[in-house]
């Protein structure tokens, strides 16, 4: 929500979800939920200066136990954010949390999208030969509460500690002796700089043009969060990842690159046309995966949308565009390895339709880039992408520990 205005200390609005396994008791994760709000808001407005309003937002059923990606929770998350609106928002559920490193987690946080995942599996894990812990006892309650902070610092855009660093070190149960957490004068004093910033800025829906400049706003006043996911989860080689989209952009090419008329088309076409021709297919294969595959959020038509989310949605676009460029570099290459070591020194001489058969080293990435820019078209039309296979390779999530 938008900062209080005037001279009084802004507020912030904290929504919590759960998503309940079936094996579990629906009362007793409220129960630990809320005993969690009441134990970490009284640090979070010590170390902020700002108000902390927490809410229980819902709690919807999981169709199973198993474990689970934090991408998994995304779209529920982001539909009650911007329902709410919140400017943070922590879902807490029963079932294991799988890292993007397929290591078992108590937590991820999400600084661009502002949603952090607490997992509670992890918590009631004992040493060998003793009974699992229950959620209402004491240890657990106090390393949740550790967890949390730790878990709204990393929204709030707190770096990770080191071992035995207090709040923002990596997490580790401790079974006995664990102090009431409290964040460091360095970290306090960032997040009080920050405490004006923290309360969303919302944007209702006044057509397609406010939409989009709200959008670039965002992202310009958050750059540092939506970059590093782009780091993070290594964009341009995501096509590698994706076999249905690879395998239809590479299919087509290997009949092309031994056809005269393309050969005949290519050697007859300016470097200009090319890379127009290039830039359009790949901003429109962009595009065109994007809307398909419904990859922005929120997935449900919202009058209202928050300033994180828009920004999250400009890190998506711009993971998809630089997938896209990945798989023309990829498709690009493929073309150049098979003229240069592949394909007969002498075959072009022989097809009729080339009036000059000579091929200079500019018509060949001319060629190229002619071919390659049709695999990534036929990739984005006839491979297209599974949408739970992009959000998992998008990185957004830091782990705890």
């Amino acid at each position: 929500m938008d900062p209080a205005s005037g001279g009084g200390a802004p507020e912030v609005n904290a929504g919590v979800l759960l998503a309940v396994s079936p094996a579990a008791s629906a009362e007793a994760l409220t129960a630990f939920a809320r005993a969690l709000m009441e134990d970490v808001r009284p640090e979070m407005e010590r170390a902020t200066g700002a108000r902390w309003v927490f809410d229980m937002v819902d709690s919807y059923q999981l169709s199973d136990d198993d474990a689970r990606r934090p991408s998994d929770f995304l779209d529920e998350a982001s539909l009650h954010m911007v329902e709410g609106p919140y400017d943070v928002l922590l879902v807490i559920t029963d079932v294991g949390l799988v890292s993007r490193k397929q290591r078992v987690v108590p937590g991820l946080a999400s600084e661009i999208s502002r949603i952090a995942v607490l997992s509670t599996r992890k918590l009631l894990v004992s040493p060998r030969g003793r009974p699992v812990r229950r959620l209402d006892e004491e240890p657990v309650r106090h390393n949740a509460t550790a967890l949390g902070l730790h878990l709204l610092g990393r929204l709030l855009g707190l770096p990770p500690g080191r071992e035995g660093g207090g709040v923002m070190a990596p997490f580790r149960f401790e079974e006995e002796g664990r102090a009431p957490p409290r964040f460091s004068p360095g970290e306090e004093a960032r997040l009080r700089a920050r405490a004006a910033r923290i309360p969303e800025r919302t944007e209702p829906a006044h057509g397609a043009a406010s939409t989009v400049a709200f959008h670039l706003r965002s992202a310009a006043r958050h750059l540092g969060p939506v970059l590093r996911p782009l780091w993070r989860n290594r964009a341009l080689l995501l096509p590698l990842s994706l076999p249905g989209l690879a395998t239809a952009a590479v299919a087509p090419v290997f009949i092309l690159v031994f056809t005269a008329e393309i050969w005949d088309v290519g050697l007859n076409m300016p470097p200009s046309t090319a890379a127009t021709f290039a830039v359009i297919s790949i901003l429109a294969a962009t595009w065109y995966l994007l809307r398909v595959q419904n990859l922005f959020f929120p997935q449900k038509e919202q009058r209202i949308l928050t300033e994180h989310l828009a920004a999250l949605n400009v890190t998506v676009l711009l993971t998809m565009l630089l997938a896209m460029i990945g798989l023309f570099l990829l498709v690009g290459l493929l073309i150049l390895f098979i003229q240069f070591f592949i394909f007969p020194a002498g075959l072009i001489a022989t097809w009729p339709t080339l009036e000059d058969p000579r091929v200079t080293l500019l018509d060949r990435f001319v060629l190229a880039a002619f071919i390659s820019t049709n695999g990534v078209l036929t990739g984005a039309l006839a491979g297209g992408l599974e949408s739970r296979s992009l959000i998992r390779h998008l990185a957004l999530f830091d782990e705890v520990s």
